[in-house]
């Protein structure tokens, strides 16, 4: 899952980022507002994490920019203003929700959490595909009642895979879904996490569509001609 960080304090953004990075995110981090402007226009991404005084242009324009073209991204606003009138206007320039600083990386994650199952229009915590369970709070999965012990990557490649199941996904996306501006992606990242998963997952989840990519099926709707 990509999310968009716009923070201009170096230490704080790179805590964060990484922190995001840890629990199975896959962040782009910048570090003023034209940037961050320019970041959502060019990709998509699940949630973007604005802090209110960027340089080169506010948190707030880039909101606003943001939504008067008609861009539903999910956005929480980071900042230290905490008067109620700051954070009504924040509100109403198009926010879903609004953290005050100091941030406790697990306070942020949990926001953001909530702010993605309000907009996906599911409140309920847990995704299943067949026998298969993901829970986006924790990052783990389970495979009837065993759990798997998965990499924050692996888990990251999961969910992709899980959030479309039976239709593929190339390689080029499953690495945009892994890996955020910056860092570094091996030629064959992909492959290596795809052979751990079917490791841990077992025969027939993860299937090779030639020229295409890979896709996750359970293994009762596997088809053999894939």
């Amino acid at each position: 899952m990509r999310l968009l960080l716009a923070e201009d304090d170096r230490a704080l953004g790179q805590a964060l980022a990484d922190g995001l990075r840890h629990l199975g995110y896959t962040v782009d981090w910048v570090q003023d507002g034209q940037h961050a402007a320019l970041a959502l226009t060019g990709g998509t991404y699940a949630a973007a994490i604005l802090d209110w005084n960027l340089p080169r242009s506010s948190g707030i324009d880039v909101l606003t920019a943001l939504r008067r073209r008609g861009d539903r991204t999910p956005v929480l606003l980071l900042t230290a203003r905490d008067a109620l009138d700051d954070r009504v206007r924040g509100l109403d320039s198009g926010a879903d929700d609004y953290v005050v600083k100091p941030v406790h990386l697990a306070e942020l994650a949990a926001r953001v959490r909530a702010l993605l199952r309000r907009t996906e229009g599911d409140p309920a915590p847990l995704q299943h595909v067949g026998t298969l369970t993901l829970d986006p709070a924790m990052r783990s999965a389970r495979l009837g009642d065993a759990p798997l012990e998965l990499s924050p990557r692996e888990y990251a490649l999961l969910e992709a895979l899980a959030a479309r199941p039976g239709r593929a996904l190339s390689r080029a996306q499953l690495e945009d879904a892994l890996y955020g501006w910056g860092e570094e992606v091996a030629s064959n990242a992909v492959e290596v996490h795809i052979h751990h998963l079917r490791r841990k997952l077992g025969e027939g989840w993860i299937r090779t569509l030639r020229g295409v990519g890979y896709a996750l099926y359970p293994p009762a709707q596997a088809d053999p001609a894939a």
